[in-house]
């Protein structure tokens, strides 16, 4: 595995995370808590240290699969990511709650939740520029970070043309960003990559295989069982998409290379990210995703290092 610091903070993560919004139930599996026992594992044996849950994936749900195996683990071999903002009231049902009490509240439930004193990175989860723009919010949170509960502060952000925010990010003390980025979707090359750059923001990828289109699973014409969250999309735009993606794996991944792992290795080819956060359903797939690993270094070697 390789490591890259996450913008000015001091938290030094894998260029391959794990994203964990799977194990809240939206994305047509029930998780055990063996089941995710299984991934975390095979994540650590893999040297992935980072990551990255919220508060509603599932109701604290996937916060406490995570923090029960923490409980049974070495905490000091992560780097947990979580967020705030939502309350969850089922599946893709949530409502906004951005007071600063609320918040902190919000903030204990995560820290009962994954069983542990701190957390790494607490992000503020796809806010409005209005829930943005709250300095009660943002002050009790810096009391909180002088506390120790919090390392450091980050932005999820909600809109990939969301410059506001990364422009704001430093007046906040948010050190690092979130946002949806792969091969598909490269708008935020456009104004949020250089002002991260600028304000030296660590750079979170998430969505990176696109929510699967980019795996090299599915051909034009693949249909989604109903109770997989792709079975929501726009059928006119998935067929546009799963289409793009056939051109592109003629045309621009390697032959001998599976097209998740480049994908993953694409995102990783740019200065301004980090890390990239894909999800799995297993730990073949964590093993898979951490390829991208060397095939990123081996492709850009001055940007990783061991």
């Amino acid at each position: 595995m390789k490591y890259r610091t996450l913008g000015k903070t001091n938290l030094d993560i894998s260029v391959i995370g794990l994203g964990t919004w799977q194990f809240g139930g939206e994305w047509g599996v029930n998780f055990t808590q063996s089941d995710v026992d299984s991934i975390l594992e095979a994540a650590h044996n893999e040297g992935i240290n980072f990551i990255d849950t919220a508060e509603c994936y599932g109701d604290h749900l996937s916060e406490r699969f995570i923090g029960d195996y923490l409980r049974r683990n070495k905490r000091e071999d992560w780097i947990v990511a979580t967020k705030f903002g939502h309350h969850f009231h089922g599946n893709f049902d949530r409502t906004r709650h951005w007071d600063a009490r609320d918040v902190l509240n919000q903030l204990d439930s995560s820290l009962k939740s994954l069983n542990t004193d701190y957390i790494d990175l607490y992000q503020a989860h796809s806010c409005t520029d209005e829930e943005f723009n709250n300095d009660t919010l943002w002050t009790m949170l810096d009391k909180q970070k002088q506390a120790g509960k919090i390392r450091c502060l980050g932005i999820s952000l909600k809109q990939n043309n969301d410059s506001y925010q990364t422009a704001k990010a430093k007046d906040v003390g948010a050190g690092a960003i979130q946002v949806v980025y792969n091969r598909l979707e490269r708008s935020p090359e456009e104004s949020i990559f250089p002002l991260s750059i600028e304000q030296n923001l660590g750079v979170l990828a998430r969505v990176p295989l696109a929510s699967g289109y980019l795996s090299g699973k599915y051909k034009p014409g693949a249909a989604f069982e109903s109770n997989d969250v792709r079975s929501r999309h726009d059928s006119d735009q998935t067929a546009k998409l799963l289409k793009e993606v056939e051109e592109i794996a003629k045309t621009e991944v390697p032959e001998g290379v599976s097209m998740a792992s480049w994908a993953l290795a694409w995102c990783l080819k740019h200065s301004a990210v980090t890390s990239v956060i894909p999800g799995c359903k297993n730990p073949e797939q964590v093993a898979l995703n951490a390829k991208a690993a060397d095939l990123a270094a081996a492709e850009h070697p001055q940007n990783v290092s061991s």
